[in-house]
């Protein structure tokens, strides 16, 4: 089996994290092959980065030409699932709803920690889309953007700590997910200071999609995930001319 994990920023050093995460998950026999667009920014901390990672991230995975199965996205709670979904019959999905559907089959209650304030706003409006907001006790912001936790691991450490024990303490959260692909690798270390579960998003979406796979589960096309009617898009910053229509593989 062969899992598209894709970074939706343009970090090096942050898709490196992600694919050590997500191998570290993996199933024996699962590849991970960990992608990034060639476009965007470094880190996506608000709504025109995220609609910008959104086309980047589309731009990557159609225009990869080798075989797979499954693609994870990882982004938390960003823009572009959708538009994929509709693009490829392979399974698709990203690590907002991932680990909030981990955390409530161990938990009744869960906390998001997340970046900053602004981009809670998009891990609420995920949550409440896909219908899993009436669980969520709080999404907390440690008030640090992408690019820094990706730069300074230890300072994200402290802050996650301290808002996990805030959303656990006075929130009543009874698990802990991860609110940014970057934080993927310290869930340990805050399950053993804070004594609660906690959920990287990219561990749990590479284990969904194996599941998916293993079901022979495909992504429906008879809805809302049916393909773009047919029709040439011209001045898209894609790597390539694209004509869209009927699901890539």
């Amino acid at each position: 089996m062969r899992v598209l994990v894709v970074n939706v920023n343009t970090s090096a050093s942050m898709t490196a994290t992600i694919a050590r995460a997500a191998r570290r998950n993996a199933s024996a026999g699962t590849e991970i092959v960990a992608l990034q667009p060639a476009f965007g920014a470094e880190g996506v901390d608000c709504a025109f980065e995220s609609y910008l990672a959104a086309v980047g991230v589309i731009d990557r995975v159609v225009t990869y030409r080798e075989r797979y199965d499954a693609v994870v996205l990882a982004g938390f709670g960003e823009h572009g699932r959708d538009g994929l979904q509709e693009l490829i019959d392979a399974p698709v999905v990203e690590i907002c709803e991932a680990a909030a559907h981990a955390a409530m089959m161990v938990g009744r209650t869960y906390s998001v920690v997340t970046t900053p304030r602004r981009s809670a706003a998009a891990v609420e409006d995920r949550l409440r889309l896909a219908g899993l907001d009436q669980r969520c006790a709080s999404v907390r912001a440690t008030d640090l953007g992408t690019a820094e936790i990706d730069r300074d691991p230890v300072l994200a450490m402290e802050a996650i700590i301290g808002e996990a024990r805030l959303a656990v303490e006075e929130d009543h959260a009874e698990v802990i997910c991860l609110g940014c692909a970057g934080m993927a690798g310290l869930e340990e270390a805050i399950t053993e200071s804070l004594g609660v579960p906690v959920i990287d998003g990219v561990g749990a979406a590479v284990r969904f999609v194996e599941a998916l796979v293993g079901l022979n589960l495909r992504t429906s096309k008879v809805g809302a995930y049916a393909p773009p009617e047919r029709k040439e898009i011209m001045g898209w910053p894609l790597s390539h001319h694209l004509q869209l229509g009927g699901p890539h593989r």
